[in-house]
């Protein structure tokens, strides 16, 4: 750029990226049944992983009004409360539940994310419009219209992730939740593309969160709001845009020195590996098993198939090799003391050592008392984690999206376990037809353990025919799961 065009106060068009996204939320029709059937177990997936949230204080007290009293009658409700907000707070409630227990969905690419953390904002607003749309004789939206303003966030947040590493700059993945929450929000608002673009332009010039908070030696629980935050700064950007006409800022990409490329992206502009369409939403990763960061989900599984060589033999391990892929090396090998359960949960040492010695991993084990139990610890220190050049690879191979991950024990005799390798875990499209099963189970367990009886049957019946929940509106819907 010359001088000239540095200084110049003539406002360019659009950058291209903030153009693209409005015109594939606004006019992009999704034929993909395999989407929405997708798309209907994430969202039930999501809400299973909020009623499971429940069961920690530290996630509770976040869910209430922002200001005490503050409460808004006939607004959004939280799931699994009695809670009445506003769409903003309410965003900020739902995804915080959604993403507490490292429980939902997964996208793993450049970036990595969990893409139903969207449906805090989609289920807020959804929730206030619909019954607002009740109480003054207009037509509420369905479930239907849930799903799709969940493909489209989905495939906003995941195509952005498949070549775009922000986390190489220091950003939180959540930088995506609040770009495809504020496009949905403005839409689901009735906004236009010019108003699309004027809040997707806002949203990138609120720059990023810091990934601090997910690594040592600063991990903590922030983690675990973060998607919330992003959620309710969209649906601020949707309001201001649709109700109060906030202008956008056609250049918030691109411009010279103060745009984001610039500012946060080392000059470089996005590049893309794919026109969105409903791909993400087809290959996106559930995770059903294990509350656990994804890029381990395939070592806790290893884990767990030598729990019986090696339970009975804990005092006998000389050491235990862990092959993962870069990122899981990058992201979650970790030594030393661990904090806090948002420690643990990102430790990949920590999330096989646990269902070594028990044969499990669930969400209690990330708890201050079981990670006393100076076992885990023990078989931490005899832990090596090593790339696995293939794994890599195939992690990044748009045809196969694995997450691999191998272990083997070796003990002080000479012997060892068997080295079990497993290259994608249960949630993954090719395992497709075993998972759902177990989603489902998960979902109803999660429900039964927070929700009245009477309740329970309520959505068991609503959910078991894809039709008639598809129908539903929205604000029956989210009835079904409040207290």
């Amino acid at each position: 750029m010359t001088d000239v065009d540095i200084r110049s106060a003539k406002r360019p068009a659009p950058d291209q990226p903030l153009v693209d996204i409005a015109e594939y939320v606004a006019d992009y029709r999704i034929h993909s049944g395999e989407a929405y059937d997708t798309a209907r177990y994430v969202l039930l997936d999501s809400l299973g992983t909020s009623m499971l949230a429940m069961k920690f204080p530290e996630c509770v007290k976040h869910l209430g009004p922002l200001v005490p009293g503050a409460t808004l009658s006939g607004g959004a409700r939280v799931p699994g409360t009695s809670h009445e907000l506003d769409p903003v707070q309410a965003a900020f409630a739902i995804g915080t539940q959604i993403r507490w227990l490292d429980f939902n969905d997964t996208w793993l690419a450049a970036e990595w994310g969990h893409p139903s953390d969207n449906l805090g904002t989609i289920l807020a607003l959804g929730d206030y419009l619909s019954r607002k749309a009740e109480r003054e004789g207009g037509t509420p939206l369905r479930v239907r219209d849930v799903l799709g303003y969940a493909i489209k966030a989905h495939e906003i947040q995941g195509c952005y992730a498949l070549l775009n590493s922000f986390n190489r700059v220091g950003q939180d993945h959540v930088i995506l939740v609040r770009l495809a929450s504020t496009a949905i929000a403005t839409a689901m608002l009735g906004g236009t593309k010019e108003q699309i673009i004027a809040a997707v332009s806002n949203s990138w010039i609120d720059n990023g969160a810091l990934r601090t908070y997910r690594h040592a030696p600063n991990t903590g629980p922030r983690k675990s709001w973060a998607a919330g935050d992003a959620c309710r700064r969209a649906v601020t950007h949707a309001i201001n845009a649709v109700h109060r006409g906030a202008v956008g800022y056609p250049s918030a990409l691109s411009a010279p020195t103060w745009g984001y490329y610039d500012v946060a992206f080392n000059g470089k502009p996005f590049e893309f590996e794919r026109p969105f369409g409903s791909y993400v939403m087809e290959n996106v990763l559930l995770k059903i098993s294990y509350p656990a960061e994804f890029h381990a989900q395939t070592a806790v599984e290893c884990a767990i198939r030598l729990h019986p060589q090696v339970a009975g033999r804990l005092d006998q391990i000389a050491r235990i090799s862990i092959e993962t892929q870069e990122a899981g090396r990058r992201i979650i090998d970790k030594t030393g003391p661990l904090a806090n359960y948002a420690d643990r949960d990102h430790c990949i040492q920590y999330m096989v050592a646990v269902p070594l010695i028990f044969g499990r991993l669930v969400a209690q084990d990330y708890s201050d008392e079981m990670a006393a139990d100076p076992r885990i610890d023990r078989l931490r220190e005899k832990m090596e984690v090593t790339e696995n050049p293939q794994f890599t690879r195939d992690y990044f191979d748009p045809t196969k999206r694995y997450i691999g991950n191998s272990v083997q024990v070796f003990f002080t005799d000479g012997s060892s376990s068997d080295k079990v390798s497993i290259d994608f875990p249960i949630g993954h499209r090719k395992r497709r037809a075993e998972g759902i099963p177990v989603l489902l189970q998960k979902f109803e367990a999660a429900v039964r353990g927070h929700l009245p009886a009477h309740q329970v049957r309520a959505i068991m019946q609503a959910t078991a025919d894809p039709e008639r929940l598809d129908a539903m509106p929205v604000q029956e819907f989210m009835h079904l799961f409040t207290l």
